[in-house]
């Protein structure tokens, strides 16, 4: 009699599912994580928030606006920067 022998093509594919499993586990479920914080955040500005832009720009938040916000970067100076160039928040 022939022994049991397990098809090679089925092995492949569980390999490829826990490979799978594995990619979103340690890097895919992370990333959208950090995504849903970042919008979170950017959701959450507010005048006299203060932040660092993506540039390394840091000031306080003067008005926001739909997509844009007015950040004051010195005395009387005041630029316009998208919501989406804050890189984070600073705690005061």
């Amino acid at each position: 009699m022939p022994e049991a022998t397990q098809n090679p093509i089925y092995s492949s594919i569980i390999w490829f599912a826990v490979l799978f499993g594995l990619m979103y586990f340690l890097m895919i479920r992370p990333q959208q994580k950090e995504q849903r914080a970042r919008a979170e955040m950017i959701r959450g500005l507010k005048p006299g928030d203060k932040i660092v832009t993506t540039g390394g720009l840091v000031g306080v938040i003067t008005k926001v606006e739909d997509t844009t916000i007015k950040v004051r970067v010195a005395e009387k100076v005041e630029v316009e920067i998208f919501k989406t160039g804050v890189a984070r928040t600073l705690k005061e």
